[in-house]
């Protein structure tokens, strides 16, 4: 079988498919849909991340395509529905960043907080910056989970382990599973107005998109924070920068966006209420090769 990965997968992962037999050809991130389409025609399988999406369109002529995995969970760049019909196997890695996308959740949640970024580029100023940076304690303070998922419930976990409340809503759960989790569930209004911060865990989907829009935000208590390092358009940005500058919410989090790289000049970039971080959430090394999170396909 001959594999096409893009978007800079491990040398580990690309390893398990030679070691196996099948050839590996890499590339750069292919972004124009016709050149993909046009490649595709030669190969038996692709792997991808995040950069190079997998329309209906990019799928039209790959008679010899098998498989298309996807290193990481979610699924949103790929028209699973087109794949299937053609006869194409979908396969993610749902445990792959599990811990790097929790951790990294809980690392925004801590800078807002504590106002790190801003400390941090304060002192490199040549500043001695304490006065309203002094932040506040998370221990005790009410995290709202949205997404009672793989990484949802690490984060759910190790925000109980630093004291915190938490409750969650999983718009996947069905309500029968409430008295089964440990974590309290309610419903998406209850844990909107219940909580000083909500950090999101869901998939993209026609259904999550923007699910977190300006009457959710409204919802939200005052002064209360946003998290966002699972996908991009699962909140609206615009949206977002409105209830900022209002005062609404206090501050916000996020990793992704809707359009990734986010473009120079958005004006996401410039908000001294938000802290952005390039979607660092997907990226994990595991020392242990043996745990590398690819698919052997025979």
């Amino acid at each position: 079988m001959k594999i096409l990965a893009c978007d800079g997968i491990h040398a580990d992962g690309l390893t398990l498919f030679k070691e196996a037999g099948f050839t590996v050809e890499t590339s750069d991130p292919i972004k124009d849909v016709a050149v993909l389409a046009e490649k595709l025609k030669d190969f038996d399988g692709i792997m991808v991340r995040s950069a190079t999406l997998l329309p209906a369109e990019a799928l039209a002529n790959a008679g010899k395509l098998k498989v298309i995995g996807r290193a990481g969970a979610g699924v949103d760049t790929i028209d699973v529905d087109a794949a299937t019909a053609r006869g194409i196997a979908v396969m993610n890695a749902p445990d792959g960043n599990t811990l790097a996308a929790a951790e990294h959740a809980v690392s925004l949640l801590f800078s807002m907080a504590r106002h790190v970024p801003k400390a941090d580029a304060g002192m490199k100023a040549g500043e001695w910056p304490k006065n309203g940076l002094t932040g506040f304690e998370l221990e005790g303070k009410r995290l709202g989970v949205i997404g009672l998922g793989r990484i949802g419930a690490t984060v759910a976990r190790k925000a109980a382990g630093i004291g915190m409340e938490v409750a969650a809503f999983d718009p996947f759960l069905p309500a029968s599973a409430s008295g089964r989790m440990s974590v309290p569930m309610k419903t998406l209004d209850e844990l909107l107005a219940w909580a000083d911060i909500i950090t999101l865990h869901i998939p993209r989907t026609k259904e999550t998109t923007n699910i977190i829009g300006e009457a959710q935000m409204r919802k939200m208590r005052k002064g209360s924070y946003l998290i966002n390092a699972a996908r991009g358009g699962l909140v609206d940005e615009e949206a977002l920068l409105k209830v900022l500058d209002e005062g609404h919410l206090a501050g916000a989090a996020l990793d992704t966006f809707v359009t990734e790289p986010l473009q120079k000049d958005s004006p996401l970039r410039a908000h001294p209420k938000l802290i952005l971080t390039p979607h660092l959430g997907r990226q994990h090394r595991k020392h242990n090769r043996q745990s590398v999170p690819f698919w052997r396909v025979r």
